[in-house]
């Protein structure tokens, strides 16, 4: 195994050796899901006061409700107790207030390949988008109407989360 991941095994190392098994079960104790970035300055448990199995995570560059994000949630719904959906996008992210064009445009500098195919989820308009992801959610046919939906934008600056309505 490559030296470049030695600190990630042996961190991996320490953490089994005490690690017990909580015997949670693969279900959403609190009936959670929730939609948020890859940004590592997010964690989605502490901002949520939740703990291990209470939720079902998904991540995407931009918390974008993308195919297999749907995906993902209509498994979750239908099959792991969950019945409230959150997204959660954030201030500062690499992927809002930019367009496609400067983030390919910036991989095409960086790699020196056409990166002209690829959808990167960006927008100008974060409220917006998000509303347009949480009618997305709406019209998905596997999911149920009952299914309760929020749309948050966390600050990364200050903790705090403001909700979004679909208006």
């Amino acid at each position: 195994m490559p030296a470049v991941f030695d600190d990630v095994v042996e961190a991996n190392r320490r953490y089994a050796a005490g690690y017990w098994d909580p015997r949670l079960p693969g279900t959403a104790a609190r009936g959670l899901a929730v939609l948020t970035c890859i940004d590592s300055r997010i964690d989605p448990l502490s901002i949520l006061g939740l703990g291990p199995g209470d939720a079902k995570i998904i991540r995407n560059a931009g918390a974008r409700v993308t195919d297999d994000a749907l995906r993902s949630l209509v498994l979750a719904v239908n099959l792991l107790h969950v019945d409230r959906v959150c997204i959660v996008q954030h201030t500062d992210c690499a992927v809002a207030h930019t367009t496609e064009a400067e983030i390919r445009a910036r991989i095409e500098a960086r790699l020196g390949v056409d990166a002209s195919a690829w959808e990167f989820g960006t927008t100008t308009d974060q409220v917006a988008t998000l509303r347009e992801d949480m009618v997305r959610v709406r019209a998905c046919p596997l999911l149920p109407p009952e299914l309760e939906l929020g749309g948050f934008i966390y600050d990364v600056a200050t903790g705090v989360m403001d909700l979004v309505t679909m208006q």
